[in-house]
């Protein structure tokens, strides 16, 4: 059964669309959209939408270009969660990442769909600002700072860490978890699968805990400069 019609007040046709949008991506994925579709779950005529975004690509990046705004408020949210331990950030950053997209499905699968959005400046914006929380907190943790491009290892983390997460959100708003256990409850499946898995991803991925015999303050590839450079003891 299609949903049904819900009227727009006076004033606020742009966001009525952009929800009908939401939710007709939420129910039949970007290969169901059309325009009049959306109309007549926003209550409003046929042109109505090209009237306010010129097409559906228009539309479409509208609520892209929001899925990425969102995600980026996610993620620094996450980010200050883990205080001033940098792995501590890393992990519920992702933990944000997947329960953003289990919030918002259909707009988080538009979001990385190539040919259904315009080239579009303000959309390219808020996309670099949430994958700049995540390459700007691995930075950290590998004691460079929230610098970008980064050095090959931090770098090599990210894609990493990044690749980790969007596949784990993808399976999980497909259903796919069910598989493993997340079928009753997929929000506790995550919230006790997720962490532990981010944990050991980052174990591998982060530079070594840095060395209270070097002083507390040298991060590990100067401290292992220093102990190559000790002079060996003749025998």
């Amino acid at each position: 059964m299609s949903a049904a019609i819900t009227p727009y007040h006076h004033g606020a046709l742009r966001q009525a669309l952009i929800d009908a949008t939401e939710a007709l991506l939420a129910e039949k994925g970007a290969e169901g959209f059309s325009l009049r579709e959306v109309a007549r779950r926003a209550g409003v005529s046929p042109g109505a939408p090209a009237h306010h975004f010129g097409d559906a690509a228009g539309l479409l990046t509208a609520v892209a270009t929001l899925g990425f705004e969102g995600l980026t408020q996610a993620l620094r949210a996450g980010d200050a969660r883990g205080g001033g331990d940098a792995r501590a950030a890393l992990r519920e950053q992702g933990v944000e990442y997947v329960r953003f997209a289990l919030r918002h499905p259909g707009r988080f699968r538009l979001m990385f769909r190539s040919g259904k959005l315009r080239d579009d400046a303000e959309l390219e914006h808020h996309g670099r600002a949430a994958f700049l929380v995540l390459a700007h907190g691995v930075g950290r943790a590998f004691g460079v700072g929230a610098v970008w491009p980064l050095p090959a290892a931090p770098l090599h983390a990210v894609t990493a860490l990044w690749s980790l997460v969007h596949g784990y959100a993808h399976l999980a708003i497909a259903g796919k978890l069910a598989l493993l256990g997340g079928a009753d409850d997929l929000g506790a499946f995550v919230d006790r699968s997720l962490a532990p898995m981010l944990d050991a991803a980052l174990t591998g991925l982060l530079p070594a805990a840095r060395s209270k015999d070097a002083g507390g303050d040298a991060p590990p590839a100067a401290v292992g400069r220093a102990a190559r450079a000790r002079p060996r003891r003749k025998t």
